[in-house]
């Protein structure tokens, strides 16, 4: 399911619909076409890499600028269409490079997708012993700023993590603002983490993780979790998290020359009263404390808008004595583990949360294709 599914959320016709599609190839072949202009070889590192971010700055900076000049119904179909084009590239390329393999499912009631390794998964695998063993399932929230995107735009990068850590992932596909706004998409994380341990999952064996808003989300589920004295989850992996919603840091500014986020964040579709610096939205005001606060791994661009304000969590989390492994890049922007997982930053952050996950998280034997 997309947003756009929903029978609460409005989608424009189909002639409308059809040009904010041509609206959005315009906006993007003319943001293409300035990379030449902004000397794409400078840069932090190699030649590819230095090429590589100048042209997925300049793609997602056009993309991320067209849609927020949308009309929420504009915005709302044309993300269905892109779900649709990545409901139909996306899972055979990752079958394919990950031997990864994809299926919809509803946990807690919250729609998903769940990515596997097909040895663990494939029904055609009869004997137990050919099975891989499963060493974690991950509920994964994913990014978008708590407004947009879809899980299966995701799957990419969760088939990547399926791959390097074997573990299994379940995106949530959360109800997101303006039409959901503060706390529906954290009580719907809550719910699938719930589902989760209702079908026989042990939290010990459990990885919440995400990304930007996403990212934001699974702090904000950590505290909701222990207001209900649920147990917590083995660790907490974040992707430069959005955990500072007041966004009043110097690197708001200082950084949106080179960052792919648009120099104005939009987060009063997802407050809608709630005030930025309230604990339950932003972590970096929260009071964390090791019992019941994961091990978190977090990491971040030098050169990201949000630099600050994660850099200020993981403060907190240290002070609070919370074990903490944070990363930050030098020279590069906003989830870009993400968008550019063949960057040697993006490399070491996966090399990282392998070792994360062979340090907190132990396998789960009894898990190989039962959830």
């Amino acid at each position: 399911m997309v947003m756009a599914d929903r029978p609460e959320v409005q989608t424009a016709s189909a002639p409308v619909t059809a040009l904010t599609v041509v609206g959005l190839g315009q906006s993007l072949l003319n943001g293409l076409a300035r990379v030449p202009f902004r000397q794409p070889w400078r840069g932090p590192a190699g030649l590819l890499d230095n090429v590589g971010q100048s042209v997925t700055r300049q793609v997602i900076r056009s993309l991320m600028g067209y849609s927020m000049g949308l009309p929420i119904d504009e915005f709302r179909s044309m993300e269905k269409i892109l779900d649709e084009i990545c409901r139909l590239v996306i899972p055979p390329f990752v079958n394919i490079t990950d031997d990864v393999e994809i299926t919809d499912d509803v946990v807690g009631g919250v729609p998903g997708i769940w990515c596997r390794a097909k040895a663990s998964s494939d029904a055609h695998v009869d004997d137990d012993a050919d099975k891989e063993t499963i060493n974690a399932t991950v509920l994964y929230l994913h990014g978008g700023g708590y407004i947009g995107t879809s899980p299966i735009m995701y799957s990419a990068f969760a088939a990547s993590l399926v791959r390097i850590t074997g573990y299994e992932v379940f995106i949530a596909d959360y109800r997101m603002a303006p039409e959901f706004p503060f706390p529906a998409g954290v009580i719907d994380a809550a719910d699938a983490y719930q589902g989760l341990i209702d079908r026989g999952i042990d939290p010990e064996h459990l990885v919440v993780a995400g990304d930007s808003g996403g990212g934001g989300l699974a702090t904000s589920l950590i505290s909701l979790l222990h207001s209900r004295s649920t147990p917590a989850p083995a660790a907490l992996a974040l992707f430069s998290p959005e955990v500072d919603l007041a966004l009043n840091q110097p690197s708001v500014l200082d950084n949106a020359p080179h960052d792919i986020l648009p120099w104005s964040v939009p987060v009063t579709p997802y407050l809608q009263g709630v005030s930025p610096d309230d604990a339950r939205v932003s972590a970096a005001y929260a009071d964390p404390d090791p019992a019941w606060f994961p091990p978190t791994f977090v990491c971040w661009g030098a050169d990201e808008m949000f630099r600050d304000g994660i850099r200020e969590f993981v403060e907190r989390l240290e002070k609070a004595g919370v074990q903490v492994y944070p990363m930050e890049e030098f020279g590069m922007f906003h989830v870009f583990p993400i968008l550019m997982p063949w960057a040697e930053s993006s490399k070491r952050v996966f090399r990282a949360l392998h070792e994360l996950s062979a340090d907190h998280v132990e396998p789960d034997e009894d898990a190989q294709a039962t959830h």
